[in-house]
């Protein structure tokens, strides 16, 4: 069978101190023989979207990745325009250095690559949903032109660990695109944290990545030991002592080319917008009822944790 192609939406800070999983995440679609990569989008998420595309062109040029191309998309999201950040100094000290993003703007990108391979691309998308939701505005032939969206977000069977967030981050970030992207009628997975709380990565297997005598083996195993120990500062009152890290955003490009990892319910999903005190919560329908409503997305329940470590680890010490 030929590769999934797939577009990889990313709100990547690995290299900036911060989360590593999408630089994981984005390893792993490169490595992976049954994944081509045709196009890197850039979102505001973890960090703002001009430093996400300084370090991910920077970790393409780790990777040796040379004719995918990396186009830059939404530095806010949707509503709150006014919450656009600049990027890091010692992030900013970068840019000269890194490979330039290609011209354009990323929602157009995604619909033009789309458009152009109909019923061929995946679309993964492992940050705020801005970029995905402004191309279904802009362009709704997207809808049945997609061959699939795989999302890594939401929480849909428990509950966040903090008042103060809510909803799980992807989604919090930018609630209304989440919304827009629920009421799409786009086919939908959604790999959320009930999933990828399961999938870790420890201080060992990190240990083990920093000895690889491979370039990005060793960078991501660097990253991510200090990840783990800033995981203590970060969640002081987490007992016991965080001693791995979730990879979240793996987890859902693995979703494309090893589907069965993964066991899915469809569901009937809305999202709590605007600021008050839920903002971001999902509400999943679970159709158990009489006259369920109509399933807008299938929601991932169930994962095979060590298959995944299998798939993940093989591939990650290759690179």
């Amino acid at each position: 069978m030929a590769p999934s192609r797939i577009i990889l939406d990313t709100d990547l800070a690995m290299g900036a101190g911060a989360d590593v999983d999408d630089g994981f995440a984005l390893a792993l679609a490169h490595a992976d023989p049954d994944i081509q990569l045709d196009l890197v989008t850039t979102v505001n998420g973890n960090t703002d979207v001009e430093s996400a595309t300084i370090l991910t062109g920077i970790l393409l040029d780790r990777l040796n990745v040379q004719n995918t191309p990396l186009v830059r998309g939404c530095g806010t999201p949707i509503i709150h325009t006014d919450l656009e950040r600049v990027p890091a100094p010692h992030v900013a000290a970068l840019k000269e250095s890194a490979r330039k993003p290609d011209p354009g703007y990323a929602p157009l990108a995604i619909i033009e690559h789309v458009l152009a391979h109909p019923g061929e691309i995946t679309l993964v998308a492992i940050g705020p949903l801005t970029n995905v939701a402004i191309a279904l505005l802009l362009e709704p032939r997207i809808k049945t032109a997609l061959k699939e969206l795989v999302i890594m977000g939401g929480i849909f069977l428990g509950t966040m660990y903090s008042r103060s967030k809510p909803g799980e981050f992807n989604v919090f970030s930018d609630p209304e695109a989440a919304r827009a992207v629920l009421r799409s009628g786009v086919p939908q997975r959604w790999v959320g944290l009930d999933v990828t709380l399961q999938v870790r990565l420890g201080m060992a297997e990190a240990q083990d990545l920093a000895r690889a005598p491979t370039d990005f083996a060793a960078f991501a195993g660097e990253a991510t030991i200090k990840y783990i120990e800033h995981q203590a500062v970060r969640f002081p009152g987490r007992r016991p002592r965080p001693d791995s890290i979730p990879m979240h955003d793996p987890l859902a490009v693995a979703a494309v080319s090893k589907p069965d990892l993964l066991e899915y319910r469809d569901m009937a999903v809305s999202v709590i917008t605007g600021d008050g005190e839920a903002k971001g919560v999902m509400i999943a329908d679970r159709l158990e009822c009489p006259d369920p409503p109509v399933p807008n997305c299938r929601v991932a329940v169930g994962v095979d944790a060590e298959g995944f470590k299998k798939h993940f680890l093989g591939l990650i010490h290759t690179l």
